[in-house]
């Protein structure tokens, strides 16, 4: 009977030997494939503790390097270097190194962050298919995003601030159902932002900051998990974008946006927040917006924004800071924007605000504004609107009194040339009877 159980004893054991075989294989192979890249990034002072004896899946990790292994093979890569000013050497090849990268079929996360890489971003990195996360932050990455990427199906952070990306905004990120993660802020990017944005319905944070897109901003009201909305510094416009209310962040800063601000942010109950400064957008401000539940931070400066403050307005007693400069309103300044405390920043300057602080403008100012930009309040149009109504009536009715006399005229004219041509005039009978008479006379001699 024993030697019936060898056999399967002895299959166990070879098992058991080519599993720690193929293990150490595959530990080497991806052992080579760090070293080969710590050789591509010119050996940068995040990996100089890297070496042939370093057991890779068992190093301490720091805020510059981890290396995280599941089953022997490496899942998650995070590298953070020093070369923010400077890219690397002009031999680097960024095509080699997506292709040294691409051996670490596994990896689900992937950070290669101020490293000085430069190029364009090579499609073949979509090899990679198990990713979920990519940050290629702060380099020198140009051209497009490939679309290669579109195949990635489980990316759900997508991150590359800081680089020299270019072109439009590429149309197939609605293609990626997981995606939660949008930031291209700083880099080239131009031209609108296709409709089809506004149908990633897992986005939760989308930040675009500082690039070079215009035209109207999509419809997001169907984004109804996206908290952060980082817009600023592009030249959107001319409309308020049409937002979800679960909204956290929102910054609007240096567009050109010209519209009211909607009456519906102010039932945003998340909004901790919001920065519209810098931009055209006139109508009433929304005294609310200073005791929304969650609001810390509040920016409206630099726009024309016209309405009354009073001093019973109430804030939200977490309001850290609030910038209402460079606007049109009047009123008091509410005694909950005064403090002393130097942890909380208040600024109210150039409205026309009840109080000598921070160099206000005389009351006419801010009319005479909302009239240049044809903000007026009701009462005043209504005004304008009946004289305008009463001038017409005036011109209107001179005009008819007018056509009226000549219509008049023309008929009385008309009349009597009729009746001159039935009844001739006496004088006219008179010479014709005597010129008969006379001709009668002659005849007769």
């Amino acid at each position: 009977m024993a030697n019936r159980q060898h056999p399967s004893v002895f299959l166990v054991l070879v098992t058991f030997l080519l599993s720690i075989y193929y293990s150490e294989q595959l530990q080497s192979s991806h052992s080579q494939t760090l070293l080969r890249i710590q050789q591509l990034l010119n050996f940068p002072a995040a990996l100089s503790s890297w070496s042939n004896d370093t057991d890779f899946c068992n190093t301490d990790s720091n805020s510059s390097l981890s290396v995280v292994c599941y089953e022997d093979t490496i899942t998650q890569l995070h590298i953070i270097g020093e070369r923010r000013d400077s890219p690397l050497p002009r031999n680097f090849s960024i095509n080699s190194f997506v292709t040294t990268l691409v051996r670490l079929p596994s990896l689900k996360v992937l950070t290669l962050v101020s490293l000085g890489i430069w190029g364009p971003l090579p499609g073949k990195i979509a090899r990679l298919s198990s990713l979920e996360i990519v940050n290629m932050s702060s380099n020198f990455l140009y051209g497009p995003i490939p679309q290669e990427l579109s195949s990635l199906t489980k990316l759900q952070t997508l991150i590359f601030d800081n680089n020299m990306l270019a072109e439009t905004f590429p149309p197939w990120l609605d293609s990626l159902p997981a995606l939660t993660v949008l930031s291209l802020k700083n880099n080239l990017f131009n031209g609108s932002l296709p409709n089809s944005l506004g149908n990633v319905e897992n986005l939760r944070a989308l930040s675009l900051s500082h690039n070079h897109f215009y035209g109207v901003v999509p419809d997001f009201s169907r984004l109804t998990n996206l908290q952060v909305l980082e817009l600023d510094d592009n030249a959107f416009g001319p409309e308020f974008p049409q937002l979800g209310n679960k909204l956290v962040t929102l910054v609007l800063r240096h567009n050109r946006f010209r519209d009211g601000i909607p009456a519906e942010l102010s039932s945003y109950y998340q909004l901790e927040r919001l920065d519209i400064s810098s931009n055209a957008l006139v109508g009433p401000f929304q005294p609310g917006l200073l005791s929304l539940p969650s609001i810390t931070y509040l920016n409206i400066s630099g726009n024309k924004l016209t309405g009354m403050l009073f001093e019973n307005l109430s804030c939200n007693s977490e309001l850290d800071v609030v910038d209402l400069s460079s606007n049109l309103l009047t009123g008091s300044l509410p005694k909950c924007l005064v403090s002393n405390s130097s942890d909380r920043t208040f600024h109210y300057a150039r409205n026309c605000l009840d109080t000598a602080n921070q160099n206000q403008q005389p009351q006419p100012f801010c009319h005479t504004e909302a009239l240049a930009v044809g903000i007026l309040p009701e009462r005043k149009k209504h005004r304008k609107v009946s004289k305008v109504v009463l001038s017409l009536g005036i011109v209107g009715g001179t005009l008819g009194g007018v056509a009226l006399v000549l219509l008049i005229f023309f008929i009385v004219r008309r009349g009597n040339a009729r009746t001159k041509m039935k009844n001739p005039p006496t004088r006219l009978i008179s010479e014709n009877a005597a010129s008969g008479y006379t001709s009668k006379l002659l005849s007769d001699a």
